[in-house]
């Protein structure tokens, strides 16, 4: 029994089951284009369009509430912060700096104007990737230092790599939890972050990154997709020892706190990626 599987199994016990009605078919019709406001809101949400308000054509209405305490009413300043991080993450940022030299040398090179939007989000996520725009949201509310966003843009140009070099669709569920596998896997996990979401012990310090893995990824593919949790994780055990193999573009995995982002870097000429 895999890891995830343990996990969703002790959880399921301890909890009352969902009610029949309550249940999310496999398969629903998607659309060809990107959610409007004329698409039913289950259709937005089914393909986690409802988590990024500007991606279906809304404007952002900060409450008074919020305006009030501080919170929300500056997002014009918010946006302006966030495009300065992005611009000195693509400037200075090691990894950010190998994906697009990965991406250019793919045949999809990126401009920072067409291909990366600062946006106000759902609190639950800090960043997002459009596959039918081939375009990244950062989330400005929530992706406010230079570090973060540098985390971000990693993150999600690890799926624009997926989806240029690879036969990737993003409404298989196979497909997505594969990607989430590899961002999870070259620019998030390591054994500080596995403790600190519970995933490692000193006794368990081989599988902790494995763990660390699986478990981010099965809460991006919970958060874009409206599957069962059951079928989420069933995704991601069948297609984790393949992806969790795959160590393209950037060569190794990251430790934090370590030289291995400038090593990456410095390593991506060999593998064929214009990075200079």
């Amino acid at each position: 029994m895999g890891f995830l599987t343990q996990v969703w199994a002790k959880a399921a016990a301890a909890t009352d089951p969902a009610p029949a009605d309550a249940a999310v078919p496999n398969e629903k019709p998607v659309p060809d284009t990107k959610p409007d406001a004329e698409q039913p809101k289950t259709e937005r949400k089914e393909w986690g369009y409802d988590l990024y308000p500007e991606r279906r054509g809304e404007t952002f209405k900060p409450k008074w509430s919020r305006i009030l305490f501080g919170m929300e009413g500056q997002e014009n300043l918010d946006r302006y912060k966030c495009e300065q991080n992005v611009y000195w993450c693509v400037k200075n940022g090691p990894l950010v700096k190998l994906m697009m030299g990965a991406l250019r040398s793919s045949g999809c090179p990126m401009d920072l104007r067409r291909h990366i939007s600062c946006e106000v989000c759902d609190p639950s996520v800090t960043g997002g990737y459009d596959p039918v725009l081939n375009q990244i949201v950062v989330c400005q509310n929530m992706a406010k230092n230079k570090s973060m966003v540098h985390g971000v843009l990693t993150h999600e140009m690890i799926h624009m790599f997926d989806y240029c070099n690879n036969d990737l669709d993003f409404r298989n569920v196979d497909h997505l939890a594969c990607t989430e596998i590899r961002a999870a896997n070259l620019a998030h996990c390591s054994f500080l972050s596995a403790m600190m979401q519970g995933d490692a012990s000193p006794f368990n310090v081989k599988e902790a990154h494995q763990n660390c893995v699986k478990s981010k990824a099965l809460a991006s593919v919970l958060a874009v997709r409206n599957v069962t949790h059951e079928q989420a994780v069933a995704a991601v055990e069948r297609v984790f020892p393949k992806c969790y193999a795959d160590l393209e573009p950037i060569g190794r995995r990251i430790r934090r706190n370590s030289m291995d982002q400038q090593k990456a870097f410095m390593e991506a000429p060999m593998y064929g990626y214009d990075v200079y």
